[in-house]
This record gives structure tokens, sequence and C-alpha cells, in this order.
């Protein structure tokens, strides 16, 4: 009776190690057609500018992001706490901005410019690259300034904007 017990208690704990479950991600996945943006359901093809890709622990598949600053918002500004596998954003330096495809690099070793010219699907954003110098070319051409993610403070990627942030009105 003892050894029937110990038999039903331990099943259930065996499958706690099961690893059938497939392990999460951590290479970028292209965007298609229907990749939609995790935060508003965008198209991201749809829209120019570097796109963004967070890799969780506890998902299978990325989470997209249609803009660098949401991307950046999202790890800076969590709602919930989550541990990320990896972070992609696109290499302007070696992608079209009206048309990005592929070029994803690490955004954590990303080089970005903020406050340029160029907007993103969602205004202003953050320029990434893999290449300083690629940094420095496009601030020449459209203004901002060179930041590592490190310098980049949750002030700086608000996302909260329109009426509520309109002090005219």
């Amino acid at each position: 009776k003892a050894l029937a017990l110990v038999c039903l208690t331990a099943a259930p704990l065996a499958a706690c190690g099961d690893s059938s479950k497939p392990a999460a991600s951590t290479t970028p996945v292209e965007i298609t057609q229907g990749t939609s943006c995790e935060l508003d359901g965008m198209l991201l093809m749809d829209y120019p500018g570097p796109k963004g890709q967070i890799h969780f622990a506890d998902a299978e598949q990325p989470l997209f992001y249609c803009d660098t600053m949401e991307v950046l918002n999202t790890l800076l500004v969590p709602e919930q706490v989550r541990k990320v596998n990896a972070v992609y954003v696109q290499d302007m330096g070696k992608t079209d901005w009206d048309n990005p495809q592929g070029a994803w690099i690490d955004a954590r070793t990303a080089i970005f410019v903020h406050g340029s010219k160029r907007k993103g699907s969602m205004g202003p954003t953050f320029a990434s690259f893999s290449q300083e110098a690629d940094a420095k070319k496009f601030i020449e051409e459209y203004g901002g300034e060179l930041v590592r993610m490190s310098d980049i403070t949750p002030e700086m990627v608000d996302l909260r904007g329109g009426a509520n942030l309109d002090n005219r009105m």
C-alpha cells in the first residue's frame, strides 16, 4: 500500500522534468505580410523605420513591435517582469528605412540614434545600427544623437502622448 502511494505521488513529479515542450527560440524571426505589432495590431510591413522583436523565456514565439520606441519602452518600462532571452532590432545601415527587411541585430549591443528627423511607424523613433560609422552618417543627414542602450532612460521611450500630454488644450 505504501509503495502504491509512493508511485502515485512520484508520477506527477516526474512530469515536472518533462522536456517535451519546445524550447523558446532565440534566433531572429523574419517578418511576413501578416506579422502584427504586439501593442497595437498594426501590420509591420505597412510602415517605415526599424522594427523589433523580443523573445521572452516563457513564450515559444517572439513578440513583434512596429517601432524601436515600443521595443525599448517594453524593456525599460515593463508592465510585467518577464525573463528576456533575446531582443532584436533592424540594422538601418543594412536595410532600407522605407521598407526594412531582415538585418536583425542584438538590441543590447546596437548603437542607436535618438532625436533624428526620420519617423518610424508611430512617429519619433530610435534608428538602430550595428556600426558606429553608419550611425554617424545617419546623424549627418538626419540629425539626432548617438546613444547606447545603457544611455536610454524610461523618459526617452515614453509612449504616452496625444491630448493627455498636450498642455495647449
